[in-house]
């Protein structure tokens, strides 16, 4: 939806799907440590624990980093900058990353919304997930800008298109 609004963007999460395809060693220490690259068996081995959890973002975060870095580099050298350059961390502030960036947005919806969206988008071990997540009211208190998604996309597309204008002035 930022995309489309005229920011350039980063999924982190995509980042991730891209080192487990493609980056020889991180495929071959996860498979290693936990057997599959299947992304709802990986969630739950690697949720299972918190030893397993933090062996998995010591190997992941640093190289999501380096990406990161780079993606914003590329779109420094580019001809014309975009509106705005948007990367979409699913645990930024639990990560501790939130002071690599200027601007940070919250979107945020009650328990019961979010667990059956995520289970719409297929995502298993939410209760591991959500436990390792802070709430959304500290996330609220974090963020710079704070986007309630309650209602429909069209209202979601109207508020982000608001924080884009602020950020472009």
């Amino acid at each position: 939806m930022l995309q489309r609004l005229g920011a350039e963007t980063l999924s982190t999460d995509e980042v991730v799907r891209q080192l487990y395809g493609h980056d020889d060693e991180v495929r071959t220490a996860v498979l290693e440590r936990f057997g599959t690259l299947a992304p709802g068996e990986l969630a739950q081995r690697a949720f299972a624990t918190p030893e397993d959890r933090a062996w998995l973002e010591a190997l992941l975060w640093p190289r999501v980093g380096a990406q990161m870095v780079e993606w914003r580099e590329g779109l420094e050298r580019a001809e014309t900058p975009p509106k705005a350059a948007i990367v979409e961390v699913p645990l930024l502030f639990e990560s501790g990353m939130e002071g690599a960036f200027d601007t940070t947005i919250a979107v945020v919806a009650d328990e019961a919304t979010r667990a059956e969206r995520a289970g719409a988008r297929g995502h298993q071990a939410l209760a591991e997930r959500t436990a390792r997540q802070l709430s959304q009211e500290e996330k609220a208190e974090r963020a710079t800008f704070v986007v309630e998604n309650d209602g429909t996309e069209q209202d979601l597309e109207s508020k982000l298109s608001a924080i884009l204008d602020m950020l472009g002035r």
